[in-house]
């Protein structure tokens, strides 16, 4: 539809009908009585039946023949025939389900993430959904909040790549004529995952410097990859909530920004303004919602109770209402729902398309790459050893994470289906349940373990204690799983943990306890496939941690690229006045980029092609790997720099390149990188993004602490 059409649409609604447009209710509030109308749904939010009629998009509806026959009985009762909108959460998989988020992450493969991203559109749109709530790109260097899992970690560059993959998996090159793609709405703008304590929904106090240099800069470049929507955060940013800053909104988003799309609240955060202490009201919430620029309102009324009243009132513009109005029309338009409302939900692509064998090979191949060895003493891979499976993740399907929630467990293969596949010595005992110490079990686990000569031990956090709403005040392994380690300890067998988890935990424990530990998150379908592929060396691990592993829950934050302080603590020092702890080292348990592999990585001869970097000119770096194993297999290669002295305070290391190279046992290769001025910008005292001429450190190796390195200076 030409815009023109578009502006007579808008032009032909009356105020109420232009409300309708920016009112989200969930799916459920479509299902129908024997009169065809819609139902009002639960107490907690009544909502007329003229309400959802005149609404214009639905949350977490999905099924192709459902949400085909919900928008069928809108348009049948619409005045002005505008479909509706299904959006729903697609976080890491829509059926066939890809590990989480953190777990992508640590593939450093943002190819494989576009591909996974691909495959979760072309799965949701078949079944009907238009837009999914991804990629969530919030830094976060707090692992005791519940949401972490949804993240790719504590490193800003990283994040961006990560961005612009997942929304070019989503949305390729053209949403209208490729019906396989969806929308993709980043979130959430902004901090969120830099909340106090840890705690969700909980306040942000950062600097604008701190927002601009590690928290916006995933935003954009998910905007930069033509991102479609944007998500709003329930925490504050300088004390005002994000879905009535127009600070946020208006001057960063919008202006500076020049995003022209589709801006969302989150669930209830416009009403959230109410208890947040900044509108009296719904009628005030409602107000500064769209003043901030707000164009959907997510299950909450003040939109629809309040907006015709405050614009007849003159307190609120009909222009900023036609404006949020018209970007929900040219986001249909450029889905192509105008000439197709149904796009590509049939029952007949759903099952085409749905957990396919070639979308679950992908999973697999996902699953293997996002693994992390944290620790190896010889235990792995496995041959003909007689195992013994222990554990309450070793036969349970519970691993899609707490977002998968069109998945189905049935479907997932367990790490005993997985161990199968490979050999038929192995015996299987529970050991404990997840959270609950038994002494049957545990006497079964005890009995298996002295009868095997390797104990494979599957422990971690169930779904239920990560994603939202799920944030925790000590992130070690529950007290119950450690018994079972330290019990099992007592045996004298090689043991090798596999941690299914959704955030980064305390392990120091375990650490002390383990011969070796395989890092798996929550793994999705074909986890149990994937970890069994790389404990017997089908698979070579290759993931690396995109967040630190604190060595206590009281380091938090503990992350890579901190500040150095004006008495950072030489190395080796057990003096007293320097920035350290006086019962633990300040460095984490294992660091930002860390993992291991079964061959063995070593660095040398760092060079740079100059010691002098020119403003319009380049440094190339060079640096051999050498592969001193009889295991083929794939290494992160990572480049950091540190500006040594400048205006404000600089991180002592910050993550500007990386190649995953595979290098074959018992070669070496040469891997290149280049630097640029535009490398070295930072924002400056009053936010002027540049670089400053002098000294420079640059670092290259394994991860963020293992590394060689060589000086330059910028001119």
């Amino acid at each position: 539809m030409e815009q023109q059409k578009l502006e007579q649409l808008l032009s032909n609604m009356t105020i109420e009908e232009k409300v309708g447009q920016l009112m989200q209710f969930a799916g459920h509030f479509y299902a129908t009585n024997e009169n065809r109308d819609p139902v009002t749904g639960p107490e907690d939010l009544q909502v007329s039946s003229i309400s959802v009629n005149r609404s214009g998009s639905v949350l977490g509806s999905a099924g192709a023949e459902r949400n085909r026959e919900i928008q069928e009985r809108y348009l049948e009762q619409s005045r002005l025939k505008i479909p509706l909108l299904f959006m729903a959460d697609v976080i890491n998989g829509f059926r066939t389900i890809f590990p989480i988020p953190l777990g992508l992450g640590s593939s450093w493969d943002p190819k494989l993430v576009e591909e996974a991203q691909a495959i979760s559109a072309k799965e949701a749109s078949s079944a009907g959904v238009h837009v999914t709530f991804a990629p969530m790109v919030d830094l976060v260097r707090d692992p005791r909040w519940g949401r972490v899992m949804e993240s790719t970690g504590e490193d800003s560059f990283l994040n961006e790549e990560f961005a612009k993959a997942s929304v070019r998996g989503f949305q390729g090159d053209n949403l209208e004529t490729d019906l396989n793609r969806v929308a993709a709405c980043v979130k959430h703008f902004v901090g969120y995952g830099a909340v106090e304590g840890g705690r969700d929904y909980n306040k942000v106090d950062l600097s604008e410097r701190e927002l601009r240099e590690n928290y916006l800069p995933a935003f954009q470049a998910a905007l930069s990859a033509g991102c479609e929507l944007v998500m709003t955060a329930f925490n504050t940013v300088d004390s005002i909530p994000a879905s009535g800053n127009q600070k946020l909104m208006r001057e960063i988003l919008r202006k500076e920004f020049d995003f022209n799309g589709v801006l969302i609240s989150d669930y209830g955060a416009v009403e959230e303004l109410i208890p947040h202490g900044v509108a009296a009201d719904g009628k005030e919430a409602a107000k500064k919602a769209l003043l901030a620029g707000v164009d959907i309102e997510m299950m909450s009324l003040c939109y629809e109770n309040h907006l015709k009243e405050l614009i007849e009132e003159g307190e609120v513009p009909e222009d900023l209402l036609d404006e949020a109005v018209m970007r929900i029309l040219q986001l249909k338009n450029k889905l192509g729902l105008f000439e197709n409302p149904y796009r590509n939900a049939s029952a007949r692509n759903q099952e085409k398309n749905i957990n396919c064998p070639e979308h679950r090979k992908v999973a697999r191949k996902a699953a293997e790459k996002s693994c992390v060895l944290l620790k190896n003493e010889d235990v792995l891979p496995l041959s003909n050893e007689k195992i013994a499976l222990i554990g309450p993740y070793a036969h349970n399907r519970d691993i899609l994470g707490e977002w998968s929630i069109f998945g189905k467990q049935e479907e997932a293969v367990t790490l005993k289906e997985g161990i199968a596949q490979h050999t038929s010595n192995y015996v299987y005992a529970l050991g404990c349940p997840m959270y609950e110490r038994s002494e049957e079990a545990l006497s079964e686990a005890i009995k298996a373990a002295k009868d095997s000569t390797h104990i494979i031990l599957a422990l971690g956090e169930g779904r239920d204690w990560s994603g939202e709403g799920r944030s925790r005040t000590s992130i070690t392994l529950a007290e119950n799983q450690l018994e079972l380690l330290r019990e099992l300890k007592k045996i004298g067998k090689p043991i090798i943990v596999v941690l299914f988890n959704g955030r980064p935990l305390e392990l120091t424990e375990v650490e002390g306890l383990a011969d070796g530990i395989l890092e798996a998150w929550h793994p999705g379908s074909e986890g149990g496939a994937a970890i069994a592929n790389l404990l017997f060396g089908k698979a070579n691990p290759s993931g690396k941690l995109t967040m630190s592993f604190p060595r206590t829950t009281g380091q938090i934050p503990v992350y890579y690229n901190a500040y150095n302080t004006g008495r950072p603590l030489p190395k080796g020092s057990t003096g007293r006045f320097f920035s350290r702890y006086i019962d633990a080292p300040n460095e984490p348990l294992y660091p930002f980029g860390f993992g291991l592999s079964y061959a063995n990585f070593q660095y040398e001869s760092l060079q740079l092609s100059s010691n002098e970097l020119a403003a319009n000119g380049t440094i190339d770096v060079q640096v051999l790997v050498k592969n001193q194993s009889d295991y083929s297999g794939e290494e992160v290669v990572q480049l950091y720099i540190r500006d040594m002295v400048g205006e404000v305070v600089r991180p002592v290391k910050e993550l500007k390149a990386f190649q995953k190279v595979f290098i074959p046992a018992n070669e070496t290769k040469q891997v290149h990188f280049s630097i640029t001025e535009e490398m070295l910008r930072y924002h400056h005292a009053n936010l002027e993004y540049k670089s400053d001429a002098g000294e420079f450190m640059v670092f290259v190796g394994t991860n963020s602490a293992d590394v060689l390195s060589q000086s330059f200076d910028l001119k």
